[in-house]
């Protein structure tokens, strides 16, 4: 295997499942469209054969999407290899899916995969992004019971390349599929983490600011849930609105290069 197949290996590893175009913008942007995506689909078909990436039985587009719409996990061969690579068993077993929580773990990877193109075009700098389990914390809570706040992403970035001044970030992905009362009840559980001193305390006294952000079927009831989730924020005495950004997914890199403030 090439050590861009290992790239490749690692990238689908990171974010449990990724599809064929997002596997092309992450390791063959550098070239032109249509050879680069003849090329990822070459690469991926042959990283099948080999078991070390499979695919799910359903594609994002339907069968009509053809192998583009092919969606990739690691395979057995794939597991081992890590396994070498990391001197430890996988952390994470295959299993199938739902549609839920594969339509929400590949907008995960879409996110991460626009920052690293704003940082590509010049826009920001990432300079982390930990997603899901890598991103979680664990905290003592009242009565020193231990607690884990599961963001689905932890960010800092700069506002331009080689930029001072730098910003974290949690980020929060919803797809319309929790309630606003749900949604408030994680925005507690931020502000007890915030509360409980343990970030500011490995990080010199800064707290992340936390963003939401939330889409759903249509674009009419996505601003609606924004709207609502502000001002049930607002209303409740146990939360800071200032902790919180909610936004649509296009507003995340303008989001960024203001430092929250936009």
């Amino acid at each position: 295997m090439s050590e861009r197949d290992f790239a490749i290996l690692r990238s689908v590893a990171e974010h449990r499942f990724l599809t064929v175009r997002m596997i092309h913008q992450l390791h063959f942007h550098e070239l032109s469209p249509r050879s680069g995506l003849r090329i990822t689909q070459r690469t991926l078909a042959r990283l099948r054969r080999w078991r070390v990436l499979g695919t799910l039985e359903r594609r994002i587009g339907g069968l009509r999407a053809g192998s583009g719409g092919l969606v990739h996990y690691v395979d057995l061969i794939g597991a081992k290899l890590l396994q070498i690579e990391n001197g430890e068993p996988p952390k994470r077993r295959y299993t199938t899916p739902s549609t839920t929580f594969l339509s929400h773990t590949l907008a995960i990877a879409e996110t991460h995969i626009t920052l690293l193109t704003a940082q590509l075009q010049g826009r920001l700098e990432l300079i982390r992004a930990d997603i899901e389990a890598v991103a979680w914390r664990t905290y003592h809570g009242l009565g020193g019971a231990l607690l884990t706040l599961r963001p689905d992403m932890y960010l800092e970035t700069a506002a331009e390349i080689g930029g001072d001044l730098i910003s974290s970030w949690f980020f929060e992905q919803d797809m319309g599929t929790e309630s606003i009362p749900t949604l408030v009840r994680k925005s507690r559980e931020y502000e007890n983490y915030r509360r409980s001193g343990t970030e500011q305390d490995q990080a010199e006294g800064v707290f992340p600011l936390v963003i939401w952000s939330l889409t759903a079927r249509t674009e009419t009831k996505a601003e609606q849930r924004r709207l609502a989730l502000v001002e049930a924020i607002e209303r409740d005495q146990r939360l800071d609105g200032r902790l919180f950004r909610i936004i649509a997914p296009h507003q995340l890199i303008r989001l960024i290069q203001t430092g929250g403030t936009a």
